[in-house]
């Protein structure tokens, strides 16, 4: 659907702020979101971008919906994985398990697919099926050595998995070649990884805390004691002229 131009740039202006924002302030980018779809409702890319700004601020239901609405507009099943994601959202993890076995799932692209399976192993530990949730987080894709965008993602929540399974040494393994691969620091794998070592990082000194002041250079001792002697020298001064003055007075 075209708009007219300066309808146009508002609305780009508005979705530029949501991309800008929605990772940082994300209640600020919601904001934006909601202008940009009362100017332009009927674009999917419009209701594409609200949907995101909801999903980042946790309004599962808003986002569900506006997922449904850009996906009525387009036809694509890109937005599947994050729709079934919406419904974990909503307590529903039964639904996002149906959805992971719908067709759609085999129209989506790798990445996609990958996405798909980690919304379904997050359903299962939802459900407290945790041996499932590992189950499902293996596969080529996990035992390749290749490097992708979703690699660091994929390999983090199968430690994470194993850890809650009780699996340590396995975790500690899974962490430690999801770091490998995360140079981007999209997880935080080596925290966990120090954690499991018992590694305890201290804020020695707080954002509050002042810093201690450094010990005086000789020559600033040596400045400060000149100064000191100078006013001594002046206060004697200062005396002798108050006794010139009581004199004075006196006769």
């Amino acid at each position: 659907m075209s708009l007219p131009k300066t309808l146009a740039e508002d609305v780009a202006r508005n979705l530029v702020m949501v991309a800008r924002l929605i990772d940082e302030e994300p209640e600020e980018a919601y904001a934006y979101s909601r202008i940009a779809l009362r100017l332009a409702s009927r674009v999917a890319a419009v209701r594409e971008a609200a949907g995101f700004a909801a999903y980042a601020t946790q309004k599962y239901a808003e986002a569900l919906a506006e997922f449904r609405a850009s996906r009525r507009m387009t036809g694509s099943v890109e937005l599947w994985p994050v729709m079934a994601d919406c419904e974990r959202g909503l307590g529903r993890p039964e639904r996002a398990m149906a959805m992971a076995g719908e067709p759609e799932v085999q129209k989506l692209d790798k990445a996609g697919q990958v996405e798909m399976r980690l919304v379904a192993a997050g359903a299962r530990r939802d459900m407290g099926q945790i041996d499932a949730a590992i189950v499902t987080l293996q596969g080529p894709e996990l035992a390749s050595s290749s490097v992708h965008s979703w690699t660091p993602r994929l390999r983090y929540a199968y430690a994470d998995a194993l850890l809650e399974a009780g699996r340590e040494d396995e975790a500690r393994e899974w962490f430690g070649k999801a770091l490998e691969a995360d140079k981007d620091g999209s997880t935080d794998a080596s925290d966990r990884l120090a954690a499991l070592d018992g590694v305890e990082f201290v804020d020695v000194l707080g954002d509050d805390d002042e810093q201690p002041a450094e010990a005086p250079t000789a020559e600033a001792a040596e400045d400060a004691a000149e100064v000191d002697a100078l006013e001594d020298d002046e206060d004697d001064e200062d005396d002798v002229d108050l006794d010139d003055e009581d004199g004075i007075s006196k006769a």
